[in-house]
């Protein structure tokens, strides 16, 4: 894969989290931000964005999405629990609420 085609693909990955999330946001605010993991103001900024804002903005060369969750613990409850999956669902949902969101810098 070359660099134009990685470009393209993170061009395509933003636009979709965009879209999803503005969607999202829309639909029901509260969950969504839990959800995404961003403010209530990043929120309201990312619902007012027009589609040629989304577009400007999905267009950059760098991933939007960032990976929530750097607690090995986490990443090993959504992946590597066998028993009981819903649980450790529950469980690391109950430990990312606890994280702070991403603020606007």
């Amino acid at each position: 894969m070359n660099a134009t085609e990685i470009s393209a693909e993170i061009r395509d990955a933003n636009l979709s989290y965009l879209m999803l999330a503005q969607q999202m946001i829309r639909a029901d605010r509260a969950a969504a931000i839990f959800r995404l993991g961003v403010s209530d103001e990043l929120a309201v900024m990312l619902e007012g964005l027009s589609n040629a804002q989304l577009l400007k903005l999905a267009g950059t060369n760098m991933m939007l999405i960032r990976f929530r969750f750097d607690d090995h613990a986490i990443l090993g409850m959504l992946t590597g629990y066998n028993k009981d999956r819903a649980l450790a669902h529950c469980h690391a949902a109950i430990l990312m609420a606890g994280q702070p969101v991403e603020d606007i810098a």
